[in-house]
């Protein structure tokens, strides 16, 4: 079962848009520290079941705007677009049996809510990509006493979005909701009262309100992250990813800064893989303006199937998961694919890049020592203003940032000339890290002389 603290949303490492305010909500660990206090929920059901949600906006929202600036509202409030009820039927297999609005194109939802191999454990929850919108479904598997039923009874309640970031906050009242469908099927009238609050309408910039919204992937290289990033992230996130991949992590951000096709391989439970799935793209995040419009964004499309086989075969850049071993064998879908702690590519230039060297090994040990500095003065000092998730996020940001700082610098000049000290300015391995910086500088088209050994141009 995944523990509750992968599925806590984390709002205090980056300051949230002004958010109107009647009365704070107390629920400890869903915003008290971030700077965003919480409006009471409408939406809350009988029984404790109750959708935690602010009225605020999306990363779209400009910072620095006041609360009630027209300008702020890109993304207004509660913008549901469907809620639906995934089951496995002993005969057909997993079915849609409820959802609205009916007439919604959820074709392919019942293999996204409720994952390959999801049989095989009591509870999960699971991000998932539906054509233009992103999904939150949470999945349950109940013991009966039912011939019927083969013993078990499992289903998945789920809700469609145009963003991802605004979904965790559905997270506890979609658990609550499948156990509820569990207990009481076919009795959907919290999920119809739920619908009729939660169901949103996207606001363009003149007023005019939309259905159609741009779907809202994760920043561009161009974008400042914080903005979206704040309420996405789930507490312990980032942190469990770096420990789990230890010094790979720096493998990881090379190909996700090289925009790779990134797929990540774990059997179920399979939200903790999504929280990788986004946490890799994180490790790509730059805030320097000034890089080219045309560099394909990392997309999250966390849990994938057979059924995206189609839509993966058109993506030149992608970071996603799945539960289905039968990927592995799809080697023109994937540039690197991961299982478990092996990270590995059947591409031959890029084979190079999986190997940790020295200078990886001196930024995962800085990573560490301000790890280390960052715990001892919380503990001596009781400093709490910053957590592991600020500073893991911010070391990456901030080595991104001077690595194509430096990139920027050197086209900007006359000779265009990139030396070995540059590269080692940069964190790099001047020798080791060659074949990763000529990809980089052609990906971003970065005008640059690469003279370390051999004169190269790129």
């Amino acid at each position: 079962m995944v523990e509750q603290n992968d599925r806590a949303p984390l709002l205090d490492w980056a300051e949230g848009p002004g958010i109107s305010v009647s009365e704070p909500v107390p629920a400890a660990g869903e915003g008290e520290s971030s700077g965003v206090v919480a409006t009471p929920d409408p939406g809350v059901t009988p029984g404790g079941s109750r959708a935690l949600g602010f009225a605020g906006c999306s990363w779209t929202s400009s910072p620095g705007l006041s609360a009630g600036d027209p300008r702020r509202l890109q993304v207004e409030g509660d913008d549901i677009v469907a809620v639906f009820v995934v089951t496995f039927d002993t005969r057909s297999g997993n079915i849609v049996e409820w959802c609205l609005p009916q007439d919604m194109d959820l074709e392919g939802v019942e293999f996204k809510a409720m994952a390959s191999g999801s049989h095989k454990v009591p509870s999960d929850f699971i991000y998932f990509r539906k054509g233009n919108f992103f999904g939150l479904a949470c999945f349950a598997n109940m013991p009966v006493a039912s011939e019927l039923e083969r013993g078990a009874r499992m289903k998945s309640v789920g809700i469609l979005s145009p963003s991802y970031t605004l979904l965790y906050r559905y997270m506890h009242f979609l658990e609550n909701q499948v156990r509820h469908q569990l207990e009481k099927p076919g009795v959907y009238t919290q999920l119809e009262a739920f619908y009729e609050d939660k169901k949103g309408v996207l606001h363009t910039g003149n007023g005019v309100s939309t259905c159609n919204a741009p779907v809202h992937w994760l920043p561009a290289i161009n974008r400042y992250m914080y903005p979206e990033m704040k309420i996405t992230h789930p507490a312990g996130c980032m942190s469990q990813f770096i420990k789990f991949f230890g010094e790979q992590i720096f493998i990881l951000w090379k190909f996700a800064l090289l925009r790779k096709r990134i797929l990540i391989f774990s059997p179920p439970p399979v939200g903790v893989v999504c929280y990788r799935v986004y946490c890799c793209c994180c490790l790509a995040n730059v805030s320097l303006l000034g890089l080219g419009g045309a560099i394909p964004e990392s997309k999250p499309f966390f849990y994938i199937n057979v059924a995206d086989i189609e839509v993966l075969e058109t993506e030149i850049s992608y970071v996603a998961c799945t539960t289905e071993k039968i990927f592995e064998e799809k080697k023109d879908l994937y540039d690197v694919y991961v299982d478990n702690q092996n990270v590995k590519t059947n591409r031959e230039h890029l084979q190079q890049l999986l190997k940790v060297n020295s200078a990886d090994k001196d930024k995962y040990r800085k990573l560490n020592e301000q790890r280390q500095m960052l715990l001892y003065s919380q503990e001596v000092d009781g400093d709490c203003s910053g957590t592991e998730e600020d500073l893991f996020i911010l070391f990456f940001m901030e080595l991104n940032n001077r690595l194509f700082q430096t990139l920027l610098e050197v086209s900007a000049s006359q000779d265009k000339t990139l030396t070995a000290d540059h590269v080692r300015s940069m964190g790099l391995d001047p020798q080791w890290d060659r074949n990763f910086l000529m990809d980089l500088v052609e990906v971003y088209g970065i005008d640059v002389m690469l003279v370390i050994d051999n004169p190269c141009c790129s």
